[in-house]
């Protein structure tokens, strides 16, 4: 693969060059009626498209995707398929309270598992690794937080998965002096993003439903009788539709609510060059996990299966342009190569062989959401907050019992049809999304202040 720098004119993550051409689907050319419509092409909108028309064998299911299959967070994310749930697990007990901590805990379990089932049962070819996760500290602060965190999460009895690593230990199996402590989560995984959005599309549409792709919404129009969709070439009737566009939701005409209710941050991720045997002899990790540190403003990396680390985080910004546009951040790129390298000097040497950067989709309560759009002939999901890969997958089981009026268990999760905090404008977003970020940042220099070269 030829080194690339993304480029304002550059939609590929590395995940989707490296998938190589890719043919999308003819656009809507047609007026169509339907029983569901979904709008956007991710893991949210295909796991709801194949689950309910998996149901409903004789429904007649669309999808309408703007770009391409897997154009945004579905194709361009990390691949972490975790249990993470919004924030910091004690700003999630602070604002939601133990039992709804719990409840989270054990849905997002529940995804996990769903998405493992799915990619097995299915033969995905979607590179899924189920090794597990390792949260780290690299200053004495980090990992005095780090120790409480582990402590409140047995104190809750979810912790059936996580086990503590003192320094020795995580030194003798990472082979870096800049970790001192960490958690050790084993009932997670990890996977090729694009490959695994590719997949969901050849699922769905061998159950038969109808995606239409570059075949962005121009405007919703409800009726007494049902919604008419309408998009360049052609209208879709439907019954029921589901705003399945997460970062880009402020973007879909005629759903004006959804502008006060999320709003997309930028993160940024960059992929080394294949590393030689001897370099991963010299790092440890034989067992491959995912990673993230405990910093506010956190790192994230991962092995890929041809031998690559993938890092990202160590920032987030918040923009005020179009999310579909392409933002390039230099220093972001800069950043997650020198903190990789940093970790691991033995890796000084070693190319960034590509670099990219993506929206995800965050809201005030800084936990997703399913609700409904005026009434419950829309139905609206976002908020995922970056840790949307097996959210999104139960997600789309969730949303499909939703769409055939059933109360389950699934729909009885909290987050469902529930009244997120809303901010009064863009301005107001913008303005806060750069505070939090300001006060994450002076929190992670506070803490790091002693290390050396930081």
């Amino acid at each position: 693969m030829t080194d690339k720098t993304a480029s304002p004119s550059d939609d590929k993550s590395f995940w989707q060059h490296d998938y190589g051409h890719y043919s999308p689907n003819a656009p809507l050319t047609e007026n169509l009626k339907a029983d569901v419509a979904i709008i956007g092409g991710g893991y949210t909108g295909l796991n709801t498209a194949w689950q309910f028309k998996k149901d409903n064998p004789n429904a007649r299911v669309v999808v309408l995707e703007a770009a391409v299959i897997g154009f945004g967070a579905s194709g361009r994310n990390a691949g972490f398929s975790t249990k993470l749930f919004g924030l910091e697990p004690e700003m999630v007990l602070l604002r939601w309270g133990k039992q709804k901590m719990i409840d989270a805990h054990h849905y997002l379990k529940m995804a996990v598992a769903h998405t493992r089932n799915l990619i097995e049962e299915n033969g995905f070819q979607s590179d899924y690794r189920h090794t597990g996760l390792v949260r780290i500290s690299y200053s004495e602060m980090q990992l005095g937080r780090l120790k409480k965190t582990h402590q409140l999460l047995q104190d809750l009895g979810i912790d059936g998965d996580l086990k503590w690593q003192d320094k020795t230990q995580v030194q003798q199996d990472f082979h870096s002096e800049r970790f001192i402590g960490g958690i050790y989560e084993s009932d997670t995984g990890y996977l090729n993003p694009c490959k695994q959005v590719r997949e969901l599309k050849r699922l769905t549409e061998s159950a038969g439903v109808s995606i239409y792709e570059t075949s962005p919404v121009t405007h919703i129009e409800r009726t007494a009788s049902a919604i008419i969709v309408k998009t360049p070439g052609g209208n879709v009737t439907a019954d029921k539709i589901v705003v399945a566009t997460n970062a880009y939701s402020r973007q879909v005409p005629d759903t004006r609510k959804l502008k006060t209710r999320q709003f997309p941050l930028w993160t940024y991720q960059v992929v080394t060059e294949p590393l030689s045997s001897d370099q991963w002899k010299s790092i440890g990790w034989k067992e491959r996990q995912s990673f993230g540190d405990n910093r506010q403003m956190l790192h994230y990396y991962r092995p890929t299966v041809d031998g690559r680390i993938v890092i990202g985080g160590g920032d987030a910004v918040v923009y005020r342009t179009d999310p579909m546009d392409e933002v390039p951040s230099p220093m972001s790129w800069q950043h997650c190569e020198a903190h990789l390298k940093w970790i691991y000097p033995q890796l000084r040497d070693v190319r960034i062989a590509y670099r990219w950067g993506g929206p995800v989709s965050v809201n005030t309560d800084m936990v997703p959401e399913i609700s409904f759009i005026d009434d419950e002939r829309i139905i609206y999901s976002g908020g995922c907050f970056g840790h949307g890969v097996a959210l999104t997958h139960l997600n789309g089981r969730t949303i499909a019992d939703l769409l055939e009026g059933k109360k389950t268990e699934l729909t009885d999760f909290w987050i469902v049809n529930r009244k997120s905090i809303s901010m009064s404008s863009d301005t107001l977003s913008f303005l806060g999304g750069r505070a939090a970020r300001g006060v994450l940042k002076a929190w992670d220099w506070w803490e790091e202040r002693s290390l050396k070269s930081r």
